[in-house]
């Protein structure tokens, strides 16, 4: 990992810190990480892969885009800072539960999957790998909230179609993987 890449990672682990990953009881960046390795194999686009290293740190800690630009901007060019910037903010969830108390899942999922349709390029090429690795992880460990999740990100991919060609293709994959498997399950 070059030096720019884990100084992000050294701030996305301080950012998430004893956080756990619900499903399977370990260290929440260990996903993170995952997911930068998920598009290493497709680009070595630095922001892509800070962007991949940073994806939930808006949304899942107390961290705001102010305070990751200024880290951003003190370790790469501007430009790249500022792409980065502008990759997390478009993988961050605006659709929350607590943005949008009133709003049942499905609502809000569904507007998560129009603003997501619209992201950039590249966002969405970081959306692959993180349903690559979540949907994995979701299908073999929880199988009650495995089927919402799965066909949420049926969904989702139905939607997201401007990034890496690859990765989609591999996203797709697993969702439908998992789906057959719970389908399997059930029968």
């Amino acid at each position: 990992m070059n030096d720019v890449l884990q100084q992000v990672l050294e701030f996305a682990e301080k950012a998430h810190g004893e956080q756990m990953r619900k499903f399977v009881g370990e260290r929440y960046i260990a996903h993170p990480i995952r997911v930068m390795e998920i598009c290493r194999t497709q680009t070595p686009d630095v922001a892509i892969l800070a962007a991949a290293l940073l994806h939930d740190v808006l949304e899942d800690t107390p961290v705001e885009k102010p305070a990751m630009l200024a880290f951003l901007r003190s370790i790469m060019p501007e430009a790249t800072a500022q792409r980065t910037l502008d990759l997390v903010v478009d993988l961050t969830d605006i659709y929350t539960k607590h943005n949008y108390p009133d709003w049942n899942r499905r609502k809000r999922k569904s507007k998560e999957i129009e603003r997501l349709g619209a992201a950039r390029a590249d966002a969405q090429t970081v959306k692959y790998a993180d349903i690559i690795d979540n949907s994995a992880e979701v299908a073999f460990l929880d199988s009650d909230f495995a089927d919402v999740f799965l066909r949420e990100c049926r969904a989702l991919l139905k939607v997201l179609t401007k990034g890496n060609k690859a990765l989609y293709e591999r996203a797709v994959e697993t969702v439908e993987a998992g789906i057959r498997h719970l389908e399997d399950g059930e029968n």
